[in-house]
């Protein structure tokens, strides 16, 4: 089956060897690791604004279930064809052309094209660097390239990048829709969509094993942003907990959660892929919960610090 141009033999035939490695670096742009690296960063430098770095956080979760959960159903092979042979490339270079030239797995939509439009145009809708202009120019700017690598490498059809990108787009017009009638709860709506959506991926995948892993991360996100929320509500003396219904309600899912994730690494520890799950959990919980509770005017006091609390 066709899904791309024919424009590919003829960019084949004139690009240089080279360019395998410059597409290849490009390509890293939207991989999971650098978006990873990337919103992690924002959201533990993000002080001022840090319930719309946590959605942006829960909308990376949920976009990579989104994906997981879409390749399975429609599960369409990917291009047979390379922009270079590796045995014509200078073997120095061979590592560097598997770590980022390759892919494996089914190929529509494009993984790389949807998460690279949530991840970029939800930073250039919520940061404030720059004017909103500029930052969408930059957003629009990165998705084009990383969708062009992987078309000039020859992993994706032109129509597998396209439909990534118009599916974020949807996405994200949905998504906004409804964490704007809820600007105040936009870090829980993101990473409880997210755990639902890889509770979703989990079916549709038949329990595919970034489903699993990533049923767990998400679980333990939200667990650590409702920690950081109710360490921030009795910070702020909104407790006792058991004379406020919203900080006992946020309790309770923290319990619950952590006690899930628990259970998954004890009675499951022979299978390590749900194991595996359950750390994953555990370490993102702690991910989110860490920049929260260091910001906390108790924290500092007990520090020596002046306080200073993020809201």
């Amino acid at each position: 089956m066709s899904r791309g141009l024919d424009w590919f033999d003829a960019f084949r035939e004139v690009a240089p060897e080279w360019a395998i490695v410059l597409l290849g670096l490009v390509t890293q742009l939207g991989d999971v690791w650098f978006l990873g690296v990337v919103v992690g960063t924002v959201y533990w430098v993000s002080t001022t604004r840090r319930d719309e770095a946590a959605a942006v956080f829960g909308l990376l979760l949920a976009g990579l279930s989104l994906i997981t959960g879409l390749k399975h159903v429609f599960a369409l092979p990917r291009p047979e064809r390379v922009l270079v042979e590796v045995g014509a490339l200078p073997e120095t270079v061979h590592p560097l052309y598997q770590a980022t030239a390759t892919a494996t797995g089914y190929g529509f939509p494009s993984g790389h094209a949807l998460m690279t439009t949530i991840v970029y145009v939800s930073l250039a809708e919520y940061l404030s660097v720059g004017t909103r202009r500029q930052r969408y120019l930059a957003a629009a700017g990165l998705v084009t390239a990383v969708c062009l690598s992987r078309v000039g490498l020859g992993v994706h059809y032109l129509a597998d990048v396209v439909a990534g990108v118009a599916i974020g787009l949807v996405f994200l017009l949905l998504v906004w829709r409804f964490l704007d009638r809820y600007p105040g709860h936009r870090g829980t709506l993101g990473f409880g969509l997210a755990t639902g959506l890889a509770a979703v991926a989990l079916v549709t995948s038949n329990v595919d094993l970034d489903a699993v892993l990533l049923f767990g991360t998400s679980l333990g996100a939200f667990a650590g942003w409702q920690l950081a929320l109710l360490a921030r509500g009795l910070d702020a003396r909104r407790g006792p907990i058991r004379t406020s219904r919203p900080l006992a309600a946020r309790a309770v899912v923290v319990v619950l959660s952590v006690a899930t994730l628990v259970a998954l690494i004890g009675y499951y520890w022979p299978v390590l892929l749900f194991a595996g799950s359950g750390v994953l959990g555990l370490l993102a919980a702690a991910f989110v919960t860490a920049p929260v509770l260091s910001r906390l005017e108790r924290v500092d006091s007990l520090r020596g610090r002046s306080p200073s609390r993020s809201r």
